[in-house]
């Protein structure tokens, strides 16, 4: 069953490189069938007798959850190994550390993520609508320095990039002639992400994203832009802080557009350490960690290279930015407290979006919020 590992192996040039941490051996567990993989920079081995120096962890799943992840569209919670285990259709046990450490080779290796496409031809070089500028203002006593970057005219449209990403997230909306021709898209990185700087003495402070200091950048952005009555639109984190947003500044806003929104988000995996733990320690890569996650949470009929752009943004993100991120998304900004029962009452009209392959907010997890905000309009998005 787990033949294909070897020819995967095969056909990664950087096989080397996810083995950075020296060679991985694992047991894969099929009910009561076990096969032991050895990977290191060689390729792949495999063999039905343990290693004599013992695994470094097992994955188990049933039969059916294994072929669950094989089939050419897996259903939402069989896309990746890390949607399996956050699902917990997948149960990893033993030295967690080595897990996380090789979890994108381990990705590539079982979730077809290294599958190739051909490649986008163009007829000739091309100057994209788009326009990068960075804005100098004071936040919380400090000044900043926070790239952006917009596109198209009319009614402002202020783009929230997810937790340890940047505003390359909404390049193609930046790009959509449909949406530039009504709206001025601006989409910004907030401090420490993508090509914004952290504020000066960042070397002593521990990044934590808070929901006042959240709210506190979104409202410096649009005042300091001057932008009148603007569209909020907020991925993941970006679809928490809309929430807030409307609750808080419901005045301030047009329209509140929440994709993946949820009242609150929790670890549902397994193990010790905890995945948020080991977005930032010294033996393990949290870049790669982090794009091995998110890996998890993109529909498996994506195009691979979109795929691997995005999770290429995740990896290139600064020492346990991904990780402060979280701490708003799994603590400060948990709207389980009794506070979301006033975006019923909110003057900003809320409308929300969420696909389904996103473990942390489910399609479920939104309805409840368009059901308890009355929001004038809830969609899943298929695929």
């Amino acid at each position: 069953m787990f033949d294909f590992l070897t020819t995967q192996a095969n056909t990664n040039d950087n096989l080397a490189l996810h083995c950075n941490f020296g060679p991985v051996k694992f047991a894969i567990q099929c009910d009561d069938d076990v096969t032991y993989a050895v990977a290191d920079g060689a390729g792949v081995q495999l063999s039905d007798t343990e290693p004599s120096d013992g695994v470094d962890f097992t994955m188990a799943a049933l039969r059916t959850h294994w072929s669950g992840l094989f089939k050419d569209e897996p259903a939402p919670g069989f896309q990746t190994l890390s949607a399996m285990r956050r699902t917990q259709n997948l149960i990893v046990t033993g030295d967690m550390t080595k897990f996380f450490q090789h979890m994108m080779l381990l990705e590539m290796l079982f979730s077809g993520l290294s599958d190739n496409e051909p490649t986008e031809i163009l007829a000739a070089p091309e100057v994209e609508p788009v326009i990068g500028r960075y804005l100098r203002l004071m936040l919380e006593g400090k000044p900043h320095r926070l790239y952006f970057e917009e596109a198209g005219v009319g009614i402002p449209l202020i783009c929230l990039h997810t937790a340890g990403s940047d505003g390359r997230q909404f390049r193609h909306i930046l790009n959509d002639r449909a949406v530039t021709n009504r709206f001025r898209v601006i989409a910004f990185d907030l401090p420490w992400h993508g090509k914004s700087s952290p504020p000066p003495g960042y070397e002593y402070e521990v990044y934590e994203l808070t929901t006042d200091r959240y709210m506190e950048i979104v409202i410096a952005v649009a005042d300091a832009l001057k932008l009148d009555k603007p569209v909020v639109m907020g991925c993941s984190i970006g679809g928490r802080a809309v929430l807030h947003l409307a609750l808080r500044y419901g005045e301030r806003f047009r329209a509140a557009i929440g994709l993946q929104s949820a009242l609150y988000a929790e670890d549902r995996s397994l193990g010790d350490p905890q995945p948020e733990k080991a977005l930032h320690r010294p033996d393990i890569h949290g870049g790669k960690l982090s794009g091995a996650s998110m890996a998890g949470m993109i529909a498996p009929q994506s195009p691979s290279t979109e795929r691997g752009e995005s999770m290429w943004h995740y990896m290139q993100g600064g020492p346990g930015i991904f990780l402060g991120d979280i701490r708003y998304y799994f603590k400060h900004g948990d709207l389980r407290n009794g506070l979301a029962d006033g975006l019923k009452d909110s003057p900003c009209p809320l409308y929300l979006l969420n696909g389904e392959y996103d473990p942390s907010a489910t399609p479920e997890m939104g309805r409840e919020v368009a059901d308890l905000a009355n929001a004038v309009h809830f969609e899943v998005m298929p695929g």
